[in-house]
């Protein structure tokens, strides 16, 4: 099996290939098809067996494939990381991943000055990938909701 078995979108199979990924690991396997589908799916797997890829991509494709204009939602897809590690890490997979799309994702996270991720948030992103403590806190402040 290949990405581009499971992954319809030219683009995000070539940013794939640039990455250096060939084949997908079981868990991309098992949980891509019935994203794509747009079933809930709950994945367990170890360290370094391609999580990240295995719900991004599914979501880069149903964003890209939706062509919604940028004011009929202002977030479209929201991930949750429990650390500020976590969270950069998934944005890089994302910023990679998405490559050649017309997509905007950022992430916002405490223990940083807030004005730079809300300046991001009121521009209009895609995709937020957010600790849920800066989530919070910025929905208190409604900044951006």
């Amino acid at each position: 099996m290949t990405f581009k078995d499971l992954i319809s979108n030219e683009v995000i199979c070539n940013a794939l290939i640039k990455t250096g990924y060939t084949t997908p690991t079981p868990i991309q396997q098992q949980a891509i098809p019935p994203i794509l589908e747009g079933k809930d799916v709950f994945g367990c797997a170890q360290t370094g067996t391609g999580k990240t890829a295995a719900f991004a991509l599914p979501i880069l494709q149903l964003l890209n494939d939706q062509r919604l204009s940028r004011h009929d939602i202002k977030i479209k897809a929201l991930v949750l990381a429990p650390t500020r590690e976590l969270a950069i890490q998934i944005s890089e997979s994302f910023r990679d991943y998405g490559a050649g799309l017309n997509l905007r994702h950022t992430v916002v996270y405490g223990g940083v000055g807030q004005n730079p991720q809300t300046r991001a948030l009121q521009n209009g992103v895609d995709i937020l990938i957010a600790t849920p403590g800066r989530l919070l806190d910025l929905m208190q402040q409604d900044l951006f909701i």
